[in-house]
């Protein structure tokens, strides 16, 4: 996994987490690499504003302050059974956690995420390894790369949710949309809409 902020690269790899300088792209600098200490084996990383969010598959979402894009310092972790991947929209992380499903987690105070709630569609989602998030009109919407179980789309807010006209309505996930992958095709990631 790579995430671009500035003229930093940020890659998730064996070594673990490596922040590059590609400030002159013909010499491309490494500025950091976040390993044993604070990662174990990080799969994927999405920044917003002063942070960076980073799946580590196996203790959950970590989160560094990215202040200083050369050298991100160690935050917090909440714990999870599974986190494949991470998009950050405003006030939630939306992490892929495979057979739990989609895992909601409150990034208000990155300094302290906590799990806001999971959702598996009564465990029809059970094999999560990518999300995307896109709006429609007035609705917001994840796109999910569910494994052996294809493409699912689940509305998070409509214009009946609750506090849909403000900033960050808190998200009412349901599944309203499925698409199998033929010949037994998983799927395993996502591209985001554009």
């Amino acid at each position: 996994s790579i995430n671009f902020v500035g003229t930093y690269a940020y890659i998730c790899c064996d070594a673990g987490l490596v922040v590059v300088s590609l400030a002159d792209p013909k010499c491309p600098q490494v500025t950091a690499v976040i390993c044993e200490e604070h990662l174990e084996r990080p799969v994927a990383v999405a920044t917003q504003l002063r942070y960076a969010f980073v799946c580590d598959e196996h203790e959950g979402l970590k989160v560094f302050d990215i202040t200083d894009l050369a050298h991100p310092l160690y935050v917090t972790c909440l714990p999870l059974p599974e986190a494949h991947n991470v998009y950050v929209a405003r006030t939630y992380a939306y992490v892929a956690g495979g057979k739990e499903g989609l895992i909601i987690v409150d990034v208000t105070k990155p300094e302290e995420p906590r799990l806001d709630q999971i959702y598996n569609a009564n465990g029809c989602i059970n094999d999560l390894h990518d999300v995307k998030l896109g709006i429609t009109n007035a609705s917001e919407f994840a796109y999910l790369a569910d494994g052996k179980n294809g493409m699912r789309v689940v509305q998070l807010t409509s214009p009946d949710t609750p506090g849909s006209s403000g900033f960050s309505p808190r998200p009412a996930p349901c599944l309203v949309a499925t698409r199998t992958l033929p010949h037994g095709g998983h799927a395993h990631a996502i591209a985001e809409g554009l």
